[in-house]
């Protein structure tokens, strides 16, 4: 397991889509860096820049970005097929790549929340961004691994959730919320630090559980994807 990380970290880093994953949440840490600087009060510009940037587009987007890119590009590249013919077992393929993604997503993203955080409000805050960014990276992170085994167009699927369904349904339709990772995430942030610049209407007993759902089910999809796509050799 150990090799296949290493081998899917040294391929992330080493390829020019992992570029992408910079510009946002350095966006994300000068927003909240000259808020403060020019005195606006965190009511302002808490909820825009930690939620409306950090939340709804720095985590999900980096996440898409690495979990397509995990197992995706080496589908697309053809490298997929060296790892396949390794005597593993496709949960030991999955997993070490999952973890990756997930890692890779966590800090990127809760690196910046954390400093825009303890900016608007307190250390507390900050801290429970980065824990709760962490727990959203693990299960945007598997349910982009899946797309990225499911489909040929993952970034276009996940674009989809992310923008549509969590973007726009997710502010008109609050049914909708109850399926949405980025509810989730700041609903488990506004439990550990309680602040008026999170509001969200899922419980926290239903994000927890739904945030484990999402991470475990969409987990074994791939596990399972994978499986089939070692036979077929293509996937649908």
């Amino acid at each position: 397991m150990s090799t296949v990380s290493w081998i899917t970290v040294r391929g992330l880093f080493g390829r020019r889509r992992f570029l992408l994953l910079l510009p946002l949440p350095v966006v994300l840490v000068l927003l909240a860096v000259l808020s403060r600087a020019l005195g606006v009060d965190p009511g302002e510009w808490g909820p825009p820049v930690l939620v409306g940037l950090g939340l709804a587009v720095v985590l999900p987007v980096v996440a898409l970005i690495v979990g397509t890119g995990v197992l995706g590009a080496e589908i697309d590249d053809g490298t997929i097929v060296h790892i396949l013919t390794k005597p593993l077992p496709r949960w030991q393929i999955v997993l070490p790549k999952l973890a990756v993604a997930a890692g890779v997503t966590a800090v990127t993203a809760a690196v910046p929340l954390y400093v825009a955080g303890v900016l608007a409000d307190s250390v507390r805050l900050g801290l429970a961004l980065a824990a709760a960014s962490a727990v959203g990276a693990l299960a945007y992170s598997a349910l982009f691994v899946a797309l990225s085994l499911v489909t040929r167009r993952p970034v276009l699927l996940g674009l989809v959730y992310v923008l549509i369904w969590e973007g726009l349904l997710g502010n008109m339709v609050s049914g909708t919320q109850v399926l949405s990772v980025q509810q989730y995430v700041i609903t488990l942030a506004d439990r550990l630090a309680p602040t008026g610049l999170l509001e969200t209407s899922v419980s926290v007993p239903v994000s927890a559980v739904m945030a484990a759902v999402i991470s475990v089910g969409f987990t074994l999809l791939a596990i399972d994807r994978l499986r089939s796509f070692s036979v077929a050799g293509e996937t649908s």
